[in-house]
């Protein structure tokens, strides 16, 4: 039995590692944290529990697939529910939507507006849906191993129709002309970290993933999926180490033989590293000749995309609020450009997420959790340091803005009352 090392429990490690163990592999995860996760981590403080990173499940049939490879049923690990409405929008002017994968509901939605950009709406649900058909029959489910596989007529042909060449918010211009719908099309690309008026067109895929295959809840949140693999892994026969720091992948000959973990030798037969490629060419990978284009100078000068300020609120009493939340900024073209600039945005367009409406299994009784995450520009080569006093002023300003919108006028007293736990992070993400 061939033996596998898997650098970090992240999802991506441990979806691998699964797939791998029931293939018949050998598979032992060293994971830096004392627990799995990864981006999908989960802070626990006076009984509340925080996700970290992803709070959106979208294709759930992608999260079941998993479970279904290695011979379960999902259900029996992970609990999702259909999330109505999926979003609620509101815009600069006070105009709010709430973003359903009703086609009945949005269809009166978008009526209110214009039925003309109605009719371009459903225009748009097709033209994308024709090209995300493209893009997962001949892209995202085919492997590519060889250089001839992607290059050949056929594929080319293909990539052609993808019509990649525009932006996502211009493409998204040619069937609608109402700024709010426009919005509410276009800033799906912020999940990723890319601005939609630079983005390749084909972002615009998420948010008609998100209209036709619906908006989904797992209970107990993200981190329940993280528990749910780290689970079945284990009970496949496979073995996690945690704590570990991993130093080095040692690569003789062209070939990937042993890792340093916590200065300790560890042999496999294969080494799956799912730490940030960045991470890994300029820290794992010690010899310029294996990293071969992609030396510390070459990784320094790649584009990032936009981070993450993110405020995690417990409040002490119940505030009834969608699970999902956008407030744009009046100047939403600006705010974007703000993050490709290394500008910290003043007038932030802002994300709430609120889990502890719909599973109370992630907050004390009666009391609430609050996830604010705001787009800034990244850490990478930024002129802003993040120190303790320029966080602290910055989620001032982003409280206040809060307290400002019509709907959150409840959240006045945030700034006043003392909050049974409150922790912010900063997430700088990947290329």
């Amino acid at each position: 039995m061939k033996k596998v090392i898997v650098i970090g429990a992240g999802t991506a490690g441990l979806a691998s590692a699964i797939r791998l163990q029931k293939n018949g592999y050998d598979v032992t995860i060293l994971e830096k944290n004392e627990k799995v996760g990864g981006r999908m981590y989960q802070i626990e403080s006076n009984g509340f529990k925080f996700d970290v990173g992803p709070t959106i499940v979208m294709m759930k049939d992608i999260y079941e697939e998993l479970f279904r490879y290695s011979g379960v049923d999902p259900k029996d690990y992970i609990q999702m529910s259909r999330v109505e409405p999926m979003l609620s929008l509101t815009f600069a002017d006070g105009y709010q939507m709430d973003a359903s994968s009703d086609l009945v509901h949005m269809t009166k939605t978008h009526e209110a507006i214009s039925e003309k950009d109605t009719q371009g709406y459903l225009a748009y649900l097709a033209d994308i849906y024709k090209r995300y058909l493209i893009a997962k029959n001949d892209f995202i489910d085919r492997s590519f191993r060889k250089p001839s596989d992607f290059y050949n007529p056929k594929t080319l042909y293909q990539a052609l129709k993808l019509k990649t060449f525009s932006n996502a918010y211009d493409s998204i211009g040619k069937f609608v002309d109402d700024e709010r719908m426009r919005q509410a099309l276009a800033f799906q690309t912020l999940y990723i970290g890319v601005s939609p008026y630079s983005g390749p067109s084909i972002y615009t895929i998420i948010p008609m993933i998100e209209l036709l295959y619906g908006v989904y809840y797992i209970k107990g949140g993200m981190y329940s999926m993280a528990k749910a693999m780290e689970r079945r892994f284990l009970e496949l026969g496979g073995k996690i180490l945690f704590n570990q720091n991993v130093s080095e992948i040692v690569i003789k000959d062209k070939i990937a033989e042993d890792v340093i973990s916590n200065h300790e030798m560890i042999t496999a037969d294969l080494i799956l590293s799912n730490a940030d490629f960045p991470y890994a060419m300029d820290n794992l990978i010690k010899e310029n000749k294996y990293k071969k284009k992609y030396t510390y100078k070459r990784v320094d000068k790649m584009e990032y995309s936009s981070s993450s300020f993110l405020i995690y609120l417990g409040m002490n009493k119940k505030y009834p609020k969608a699970l999902h939340n956008i407030y744009f900024t009046s100047n939403f073209k600006e705010n974007v450009n703000n993050l490709f600039e290394d500008q910290m945005p003043l007038d932030p367009s802002f994300y709430v997420y609120s889990p502890s409406q719909i599973d109370e299994s992630v907050a004390p009784e009666g009391k609430e959790l609050l996830y604010i995450l705001v787009p800034v520009p990244n850490k990478h080569h930024s002129k802003h340091t993040w120190t303790k006093e320029f966080t602290e002023k910055y989620e001032n300003h982003v409280l206040n803005i809060m307290a400002k919108k019509k709907d959150l006028k409840i959240y006045l007293n945030i700034l006043k009352l003392k909050l049974i736990t409150h922790q912010m992070i900063l997430k700088k993400n990947s290329i």
